[in-house]
C-alpha cells in the first residue's frame, strides 16, 4: 500500500497529470527529460495514473516544456550566484533535483495544502529546496520568500487553471513583492471553443480532468500579459515545436510537431514565454 492521495481537491489532483507524463518519459530508452525521481513518486503514492490515460503526445510535450523551464531556470541561476526559484502550482514537481541549483540558491514551491502536504511526504527533504502551503489567490503567499534577492518565477501548467483576474492577482503580488527577475511559465496560446468542447468529449480520463477544471482562454500576443502589468516586458516566446528535443519524439509526434511549427498560429500553442520585470 503506497502513500493516500485521498482527500485532495479537483485541482489539487491535476498535479498528478504532469507527474505521471514526466515519470513515463523517464522510462524511455531516449528520454527528454529524464525525471526519474518522477518515477518514483508515482511507484510511491497511492494512485491510479495508469487510468488517467496520458497520450504518448502530452507525454513528449510535458516532458519538453520541463526541460525548457529547467534550462532558464539553470541560465538564471548561474548567472545570479544568489538567486531565489520559485515554482508556483510546483505540485510534486521534482524540478530543484533536475537543476541542482548551486548551493546559495534557495528553492520555494507553492501550492495547495494537501499537496504540499504529499509534496513534503514524497520527494527527498534538502535545506535549500522549502515547500510553502498557500493558495495563488492569498495575498499572502509570498510572506516566507525573499524579496531582496534575484528571483526567477516557473509556472508549469498553471495559468490555464485560473481565471484571468486571478492571473492579474498573482502577477501584480509578484512585481510589489520581488524586486526583480523574470517570470517564466508554459502557455497554450489562443483556447477556442472548439479546442475546449473537443477536451471534454475526449474518452481519457486525462481530458476530462483537465476539461473540468480549464479556467482561462489564453491569449495570442505574447505581449498580452505586459498590459496586465506595466513591470513586466516580454524577453523570450519559445515555441517547444522548434526545439532540437522534438527529434527524440516517436515517429507521427515528431512530424505532427514539426508540421505545428511551419506557422506562428499553431506553434504558439505549445511555447515557453518569459518576462523580466
Amino acid at each position: 500500500m503506497g502513500i493516500s492521495a485521498s482527500g485532495l481537491t479537483p485541482v489539487e489532483e491535476t498535479a498528478f497529470l504532469t507527474l505521471y507524463a514526466r515519470a513515463l518519459d523517464s522510462r524511455w530508452a531516449r528520454p527528454i527529460l529524464g525525471d526519474n525521481l518522477a518515477d518514483q513518486v508515482v511507484g510511491a503514492v497511492d494512485y491510479d495514473f495508469a487510468g488517467l490515460g496520458v497520450q504518448t503526445s502530452v507525454t513528449c510535450q510535458t516532458a519538453l516544456r520541463a526541460k525548457m523551464l529547467d534550462d532558464r531556470v539553470r541560465a538564471f541561476s548561474q548567472t545570479h550566484a544568489d538567486a531565489v526559484v520559485v515554482d508556483l502550482g510546483g505540485g510534486l514537481d521534482s524540478g530543484f533535483y533536475r537543476v541542482d541549483p548551486p548551493d546559495t540558491v534557495d528553492w520555494y514551491s507553492v501550492d495547495l495544502p494537501g499537496i504540499s502536504a504529499l509534496r513534503e511526504r514524497t520527494l527527498p527533504a534538502h535545506p535549500r529546496s522549502h515547500t510553502v502551503a498557500a493558495s495563488l489567490t492569498d495575498p499572502d503567499w509570498t510572506a516566507e520568500i525573499p524579496s531582496d534577492r534575484p528571483t526567477i518565477l516557473i509556472a508549469d501548467g498553471l495559468f490555464a487553471f485560473l481565471s484571468e483576474p486571478m492571473i492579474v492577482g498573482i502577477l501584480t503580488r509578484i512585481t510589489e513583492h520581488f524586486h526583480s527577475g523574470e517570470l517564466a511559465f508554459n502557455d497554450y496560446g489562443r483556447i477556442g471553443w472548439v479546442s475546449r468542447a473537443a477536451i471534454k468529449l475526449y474518452p481519457q480520463k486525462m481530458f476530462k480532468d483537465v476539461g473540468s477544471q480549464w479556467g482561462y482562454p489564453g491569449f495570442e500576443d505574447a505581449h498580452h500579459p505586459e498590459s496586465w502589468n506595466p513591470r513586466l516586458r516580454l524577453i523570450e516566446e519559445a515555441s517547444l515545436t522548434h526545439a532540437p528535443e522534438v527529434d527524440r519524439f516517436p515517429g507521427w509526434v515528431r512530424i505532427a510537431s514539426r508540421l505545428s511549427g511551419l506557422t506562428k498560429a499553431t506553434a504558439r500553442k505549445a511555447r515557453i514565454l518569459r518576462y523580466s520585470f
